[in-house]
């Protein structure tokens, strides 16, 4: 039976070399000069550090420019709130999304479930396993998906005859 897989999967290779890219140029950059501007990323986390919520914003500026020159889309990054470290110095957490959460998953199920296609839906793990009698409902399933679903970058993979 024929099924594909709806999943939420950055690529994490091009996510590390825009944040070096991105760290390589706030280092270079004249009006950062002296400052505590820079950014790491830990697992699956990207953190900001800066003297001022001003320079966090550029440093964001920044890193999304980069990001989506490698073709990264922004809508992975969960952007937490701004927090206060030592002296005069802030730093933001972002958490780079991996997998479908179940509330987005139980979205997802009931949208293809309500739209009457000869499809069936499953939620395993972080992924939703769609299949379906003929890959033509599969691909109206796919294009159901992509237009409702807009606030998670989700994409489509082992799709099997």
């Amino acid at each position: 039976m024929p099924s594909f897989d709806t999943v939420c999967e950055p690529n994490m290779v091009e996510v590390k070399n825009a944040v070096d890219n991105a760290a390589k140029e706030i280092a270079t950059r004249f009006d950062f000069k002296g400052t505590s501007a820079a950014l790491e990323l830990k697992d699956k986390e990207i953190t900001l550090f800066g003297d001022a919520q001003f320079q966090i914003a550029q440093v964001e500026d920044i890193l999304t420019a980069k990001l989506v020159k490698r073709s990264v889309d922004v809508r992975f990054l969960d952007k937490g709130e701004l927090q206060k470290i030592g002296g005069d110095k802030v730093k933001l957490v972002m958490k780079v999304r991996n997998g479908i959460e179940s509330e987005m998953a139980k979205k997802i199920t009931r949208l293809i479930k309500d739209s009457k296609l000869k499809v069936q839906a499953a939620i395993q793990g972080d992924a939703v396993r769609v299949s379906g009698a003929k890959r033509d409902d599969l691909q109206a399933a796919m294009a159901l998906v992509r237009k409702d679903i807009t606030d998670v970058p989700v994409s489509f993979n082992n799709f099997r005859d």
